[in-house]
């Protein structure tokens, strides 16, 4: 119970969740809370439900063979993690409707996507990749989820390549 509240204060806070009143018209799932490594807690959607009404959207992500074969080719390689990636795609007021969740401490509204959404993945991998429409066809960026990875042979040119990135990021607001 503590784990869901402070997971609950926390997405309130940085303002990824806003609690509804309870006048408003609503549909509810529950969450759970999936812990991992007896100090980690993720708090995960119950939206078995609404998934079954969704049409997949089959969108890819790149194939780890590749990815190491391209990685293997490089010199230089920085990684960077989208910060709380798929929290950075804010949803309509009409999509945010189904993304209602009831808790013992009240009756919540998603803002942005949360964990457990069938197409979440590749919603989530489509929009991260038009941030970088040239770069990822060239084969020195190499996007993998929230992964952002950057392939060099030259010191220079990984340092224009790591600024091209961070300078097209923030012209979209995205954190990383």
């Amino acid at each position: 119970m503590e784990a869901l509240e402070k997971h609950i204060q926390e997405l309130i806070q940085i303002g990824l969740l806003r609690k509804l009143s309870h006048n408003e018209e609503f549909k509810v799932k529950t969450h759970v809370i999936i812990s991992w490594n007896n100090d980690k807690s993720k708090m995960v959607g119950e939206f078995r439900e609404l998934n079954t009404y969704t049409v997949p959207d089959r969108y890819p992500v790149p194939r780890i063979q590749e990815t190491v074969t391209q990685l293997s080719k490089a010199t230089y390689i920085t990684s960077m993690d989208a910060l709380k990636g798929f929290y950075q795609d804010v949803f309509t007021s009409k999509a945010r409707k189904v993304l209602r969740i009831i808790t013992h401490c009240g009756i919540y509204e998603y803002i942005i996507m949360p964990f457990g959404i069938e197409n979440a993945l590749s919603h989530y991998q489509r929009m991260i990749n038009t941030i970088f429409p040239t770069e990822l066809p060239e084969g020195w960026l190499i996007i993998y989820i929230e992964d952002i990875i950057i392939c060099s042979d030259s010191w220079s040119l990984h340092l224009e390549r790591l600024a091209i990135i961070i300078d097209q990021a923030e012209g979209v607001n995205a954190k990383i």
